[in-house]
């Protein structure tokens, strides 16, 4: 008989409404056998008691139900966002908060062949907006290229824009010209941004599929509490399935990996993909689901929104899929009964593709389909309401009420829309199934951070963004873990300390619920616990 671990805790958090608090765990296997008091495991024979947690706060592992592997490997370029951020290293990059802070960190890496930075901000930023004037500066023989923290948009210098053939003549929507008709160097969404990407060779698939980012993913997941993560938008070919099954199945690789194929192909393609896909699923690879995007970003302007638009008047966003083609996908989805994972920031993106997955399933009925509306930032009543009777899960993305609140009331939305952003009580109270998410690398991977946004509802200037929108402590630690467990539809798997139940735990130095919401970014993580072995920082 396999050996029965008993793990000792000062306090076991459970996210079970029948058992809610515990001492001690029995693990068997990599699954939960007992909880309970130092005796649970006495009914299956007893058990070796493990003392070295019992310092410790046990809750379920985290789940982060949206975020990208290059999280880790973005750290290869430079960092020119405006907030403070700690690498894959642990070495802290401080922010900028000028636009000559930025043209100086980006010549200190001028000695390759080309130049790129990340992480930019410009809504941060005083003074006329970066533009290739700007980045001509670091450089006008080499191409410079800096990646916006939103990942939606990005700047340009002269020579880039030279390299993928931008001139004034250039048609493309989403290559932004000045008052002379020329390109200024804002290039928007991926169609605009692709070919230079590519010319000066920045691959976000080499960025995620690599040994490296893989086992990098892993490490700061640890360090987050995290067991479980998604990859939204993968692009894995035959090749990198291999390496991710290699690498993932080792003994003492401590993380489940839910990866999402990007929807970029024809919507029968999509489909098929994704079911060769999934039948090659393991424990620590789970593979099936497919990422639709359908608008960009609301701090970058271009996330679709519904009348009035902008506060400050810009056009209304762009639309990365067009709304017969996320018809299209929705509707063979449903039929192939593929889950998918639509990125919606604008209520304009969440209304058309709610409209969407309702004729799909009136066409193709799917009772627990569970897609989920990932970000369903500008969401209001009637559109979670909608979410609910269909079935439809909703990723919040509560960071945003720290990182961007502020510039959101002032610049984007004004105060009343801004107020009711990422509504998660809203939201809960229409019965829809919910979780939120950091969408790390745009910001850093944290479930306890989010949760304090999600608790808190705090700005950077300390202002309350809509009180009435704030969660319980409880709430906010069940959407971190049982919550974000439920849209992957792995709730029977992870999310709470139960029996039968993987046993991946966070271990933390602290009791989130003594803390209460304002002490819940504050919680010490130590490490994790994945399918039952220890992983201390």
């Amino acid at each position: 008989m396999t050996e029965t671990r008993v793990f000792k805790a000062k306090k076991i958090i459970t996210m079970e409404r029948g058992l809610p608090e515990a001492t001690h765990v029995a693990v068997r296997d990599g699954c939960i056998l007992a909880v309970g008091g130092a005796d649970c495991a006495d009914a299956w024979g007893g058990g070796v008691m493990d003392d070295s947690l019992s310092d410790a706060v046990l809750m379920p592992g985290f789940v982060e139900g949206h975020a990208h592997m290059m999280a880790g490997s973005m750290w290869r370029y430079s960092y020119v966002g405006y907030h403070d951020r700690i690498d894959a290293d642990g070495r802290l990059w401080e922010g900028l908060t000028s636009t000559d802070d930025i043209i100086a960190r980006l010549r200190e890496a001028a000695s390759g062949e080309m130049v790129f930075g990340w992480g930019l901000d410009p809504i941060f930023l005083e003074g006329e907006r970066l533009n290739r004037h700007h980045l001509d500066q670091v450089s006008r023989d080499k191409p410079v290229a800096v990646l916006f923290s939103n990942f939606h948009l990005m700047c340009v210098n002269t020579a880039a824009l030279e390299l993928a053939g931008y001139s004034a003549d250039t048609p493309l929507e989403g290559v932004v010209k000045g008052a002379d008709g020329a390109p200024n160097g804002e290039l928007q969404e991926m169609a605009a941004m692709f070919p230079v990407l590519r010319r000066i060779g920045v691959d976000f698939r080499l960025l995620s599929q690599s040994a490296e980012a893989i086992e990098t993913y892993a490490s700061i997941a640890t360090r987050a509490g995290v067991t479980t993560i998604t990859d939204l938008y993968s692009m894995l070919d035959d090749d990198d399935l291999d390496l991710m099954l290699e690498v993932t199945g080792r003994d003492d690789y401590p993380l489940r990996i839910v990866p999402a194929i990007g929807a970029s192909a024809a919507p029968e393609e999509v489909a098929a993909r994704a079911l060769a896909l999934k039948v090659r699923s393991s424990d620590k690879l789970r593979l099936g689901a497919v990422k639709l995007m359908t608008d960009g970003s609301i701090q970058g302007w271009t996330a679709r929104v519904r009348w009035p638009g902008y506060v400050e008047g810009q056009p209304n966003g762009l639309w990365n899929t067009a709304p017969d083609q996320i018809h299209a996908l929705a509707m063979e989805m449903q039929r192939a009964g593929v889950q998918m994972h639509i990125h919606v920031n604008g209520d304009e993106a969440a209304e058309v593709s709610l409209d969407a997955l309702e004729a799909a399933a009136r066409a193709h009925p799917w009772p627990g389909a569970r897609h989920v509306l990932q970000h369903c930032q500008m969401m209001d009543r009637a559109l979670f309401r909608r979410a609910a009777d269909l079935g439809v899960a909703c990723n919040l993305f509560a960071n945003h009420l720290w990182y961007f609140g502020d510039q959101h009331a002032a610049r984007t939305l004004g105060p009343d829309r801004a107020a009711r952003m990422n509504a998660l009580r809203t939201a809960m109270a229409e019965g829809v199934t919910c979780a939120i998410h950091s969408d790390a690398p745009v910001t850093p991977l944290g479930p306890l951070f989010t949760a304090w946004c999600a608790a808190n509802r705090q700005t950077m200037s300390g202002a309350t963004l809509g009180a009435e929108e704030r969660v319980s402590v409880d709430d906010a630690l069940e959407l971190i873990t049982l919550g974000a467990a439920r849209i992957l539809k792995l709730d029977g798997e992870i999310g709470s300390i139960a029996p039968g139940k993987r046993a991946d735990f966070a271990v933390l130095g602290a009791d989130p619920l003594a803390l209460g919401a304002e002490g819940l970014k504050d919680v010490p993580v130590l490490g994790t616990v994945f399918g039952g072995k220890v992983h201390l920082l």
